[in-house]
């Protein structure tokens, strides 16, 4: 049985809000937003969301990882990790979770994520798996999914990014996740695919990994404004 978070300790529901696509810049100050305003009662919310063209360097990453962006922005932000691509085709999603109502810390939360990229790519034959020391999702070897975190009391925002079809050319011009020579891959390349169908079965994986199996709700694809919460 894969690990999860402890039922009993969620909320009511996930509320899973479908963004569309989005300025990068627009959602991260929407996240921080949300995680300063919420209280105990406040219910856990899922974000997914597609960013127009954008590389993000972590807290602590290096720039000297980023070789050569071009035309596309870097934005130096508040999550872990070092530098990534953003882009169309991709399915980012943020999970916006109490960690202390969820009785989980940091570690279990990057496994619990982990683990549920894995069984979504399971669910359409393809076989991906951790790496150690290197969070995120492989394929032999191959990332194809990206993850990079932040809590802030006790609240948890950032999150995943799973490539699926989109032009990859733009992570050639960065030493992705601070790994110079990582090649990266995509589901499309690896299966048949259509990114509604790979955002519902992502919906699915997290809520069963996160205990909501059975209790997901939805919410305006909108970024909520400061009245929400």
């Amino acid at each position: 049985m894969a690990l999860s978070a402890n039922p009993g300790a969620a909320a009511d529901a996930l509320v899973v809000r479908r963004l569309g696509q989005a300025e990068y810049g627009a959602v991260w100050r929407a996240m921080q937003d949300f995680t300063d305003r919420r209280h105990a009662g406040t219910a856990d919310e899922l974000w997914l969301v597609q960013h127009p063209p954008v590389f993000t360097l972590g807290q602590a990453g290096r720039r000297e990882h980023v070789l050569a962006p071009g035309d596309i922005p870097v934005l130096r932000v508040d999550r872990g990790g070092q530098v990534t691509y953003h882009g169309p085709g991709q399915l980012v999603a943020y999970p916006l979770l109490d960690l202390r109502r969820l009785r989980l810390g940091v570690r279990q939360l990057v496994h619990l994520i982990e683990g549920a990229v894995i069984e979504l790519l399971g669910s359409f034959g393809v076989r991906a798996a951790r790496a150690p020391g290197a969070p995120g999702v492989y394929v032999d070897g191959v990332k194809i999914a990206a993850l990079g975190l932040r809590v802030r009391r006790g609240c948890s925002f950032h999150g995943l990014a799973l490539n699926v079809d989109m032009d990859l050319e733009p992570f050639a011009r960065i030493n992705p996740c601070g790994f110079e020579g990582l090649q990266v891959t995509q589901l499309s390349q690896l299966a048949s695919c259509e990114l509604s169908q790979v955002e519902a079965r992502l919906i699915d994986c997290l809520a069963d990994a996160l205990g909501y199996a059975g209790r997901v709700g939805s919410a305006a694809p909108t970024l909520p404004d400061a009245a929400e919460g």
